[in-house]
């Protein structure tokens, strides 16, 4: 077992480790005593996370240090155990090479986005693999955070490569080929419901490299999301998921119910009568470049 740590204080803008991996964006990432999306207080206690990731276990957790302000995010320290050198997954899953202060500046002057800012300071976008990403988000339609998070869990159970690590037993996510290979009852039975085959096909399509993501990175962010609705169950708004959370494309702001309920109460002007201008009209009121950042802010925030 390797073990290390990041000084929180050497990322710019901070971190909070809760909240990225439990603010609706993520699905790859466990909570070790068992209580993923349940709320505990600041770093949900010091809790350790784990992932699994290209067949290596990662666990981290933060702790507060004497150079934490009132919020924790601008001190304490990163501690992970691994099966290989976590630094640079860490910061490539998490996204720790980002300014958060850089974006925080760039956001516009607007009260919903300063008050989710504050209220969930150093929380940062996620870089999932993709097709997990893919698969989370296709069943993600009509579901709570919290139900999407099981219904992952039980495909890592069931289909998922077994890992021992440390005394304990870590099932990685499936891949494209063992979920083409799974009948739709079969994933019926894990609670997908008529997502079943939305799954099953669009694992077929990677696992044939029919359909995959070098045939999306790059592309300007707009024909990013079209050639992401290629993939069966995928939307406009499951497709900007997997653009912001898996991709890099931050500017993307999927426009969940969250979101519309932002637009209608604080944005109004905003809404254009279709996905693709009011995406456009709310991506500029968020500032552009990083609206995405303003959006799962403004998401997390509205939804606690």
């Amino acid at each position: 077992m390797l073990t290390g740590s990041i000084p929180v204080a050497d990322l710019p803008g901070g971190f909070d480790l809760q909240s990225t991996v439990e603010s609706g964006q993520s699905y790859c990432w466990h909570r070790a005593d068992g209580r993923t999306y349940e709320r505990t207080g600041a770093y949900g206690g010091s809790a350790w996370y784990y992932t699994v990731v290209d067949g290596e276990v990662v666990r981290v957790r933060q702790r507060a240090g004497d150079d934490a302000n009132a919020t924790g995010t601008a001190g304490g320290v990163l501690e992970w155990e691994a099966t290989t050198d976590a630094d640079p997954l860490l910061v490539d899953l998490l996204r720790l090479d980002d300014d958060l202060d850089a974006i925080v500046d760039a956001s516009p002057d607007d009260p919903l986005v300063e008050s989710a800012y504050d209220a969930y300071a150093g929380m940062r976008l996620v870089r999932d693999p993709f097709f997990a990403c893919l698969v989370s988000f296709i069943c993600s339609a009509q579901m709570r955070v919290k139900r999407i998070y099981d219904m992952q869990t039980a495909l890592a159970r069931e289909y998922g490569e077994t890992i021992a690590f440390d005394g304990d037993t870590y099932h990685a996510f499936p891949t494209p080929e063992r979920l083409a290979d799974a009948t739709e009852d079969e994933l019926r039975d894990l609670g997908l419901g008529y997502r079943a085959p939305y799954v099953q096909r669009t694992a077929e399509l990677v696992a044939t490299g029919e359909m995959t993501a070098d045939d999306v990175r790059g592309l300007p962010y707009e024909e990013a999301r079209e050639a992401l609705t290629t993939f069966v169950g995928v939307g406009d708004k499951v497709a900007d998921c997997v653009l912001l959370f898996s991709l890099g494309y931050l500017e993307a702001v999927p426009l969940d119910t969250w979101i519309r309920t932002a637009i209608e109460e604080h944005y109004p002007d905003c809404e254009r009568g279709s996905y693709a201008e009011t995406s456009r009209a709310i991506r500029e009121a968020f500032g552009g470049e990083y609206a995405g950042y303003a959006q799962t802010y403004v998401f997390h925030y509205l939804r606690n």
